[in-house]
């Protein structure tokens, strides 16, 4: 069994007549933007640019946390020179005209919510918030940011332990995931874009989606074909000016 294909005009039409969407967005919309992935040909981990048993194992961490935050200043520093995409900036219009949409996002990048994405929960986690170490107490990502100009290492004011930002790391539990179960469940309409669907647990969602599922990802994915799946192998963005024209949407900048 192949994939059911699907056109920007038959996605807009699946658009129009769903109420609670839920959006599944991977490493695809973030590369788009100018973020470096992680697991891709080119991506962090095969590059070798950042070893991920140093800079994101939990463990690593707690021993010595000046690698991660030796990424983390090219990451944010990064972060600080783009902007959100076009597709970012439709799942903000598409929240607007259909408020029960939801994304539930694999990126530690912040991009939807700084595009004005409200409903977000980042399965991986994020900089937005962090944690110290050793006494637990919560930082902004802003205060943490803000050591970081004249701290190798951030370290709580309490009690001098290491501050993590809530990213996820290897060893660590993801966040959100019953809320993101639940979410599956009652969709009308899943998108899942910019993923190949291969990395666990968020690769489960589409497989427990309550409609149809509809995939926008540039290369192979990792769920099985079955019926009410479609899949657009298009560039994301390209992709979504189509079906914003289609629906006479007008997408802000």
């Amino acid at each position: 069994m192949s994939y059911q294909s699907i056109t920007p005009g038959e996605c807009a039409a699946k658009l129009s007549g769903a109420d609670r969407v839920v959006v599944v967005s991977g490493a695809g919309l973030s590369t788009a933007a100018g973020v470096p992935d992680f697991r891709g040909p080119k991506g962090l981990y095969v590059t070798r640019a950042y070893d991920p048993e140093q800079v994101f194992e939990i463990h690593g961490f707690d021993r010595d946390p000046r690698p991660f935050y030796a990424f983390t200043r090219d990451f944010l520093s990064l972060l600080g020179t783009i902007r959100p995409t076009f597709t970012h900036r439709f799942l903000v219009e598409l929240e607007r005209r259909k408020p029960e949409t939801t994304i539930i996002t694999q990126n530690i990048d912040g991009m939807h919510q700084r595009a004005g994405s409200r409903r977000v929960y980042p399965m991986h986690g994020d900089y937005e918030t962090a944690h110290c170490r050793g006494c637990g107490r919560g930082y902004e990502g802003s205060e943490v940011e803000a050591m970081l100009e004249h701290q190798e290492v951030p370290t709580c004011d309490r009690c001098g332990v290491a501050i993590k930002p809530d990213v996820v790391f290897f060893g660590e539990n993801v966040r959100h995931f019953n809320e993101a179960q639940s979410l599956a469940g009652a969709s009308d309409l899943m998108l899942a874009l910019g993923t190949s669907l291969t990395v666990y647990p968020a690769a489960m969602l589409p497989e427990i989606a309550g409609g149809e599922v509809v995939i926008v990802n540039q290369g192979e994915v990792g769920m099985r074909p079955r019926p009410g799946v479609f899949l657009a192998d298009a560039n994301l963005d390209e992709f979504f000016q189509s079906v914003a024209a289609e629906l006479d949407w007008s997408v802000e900048e």
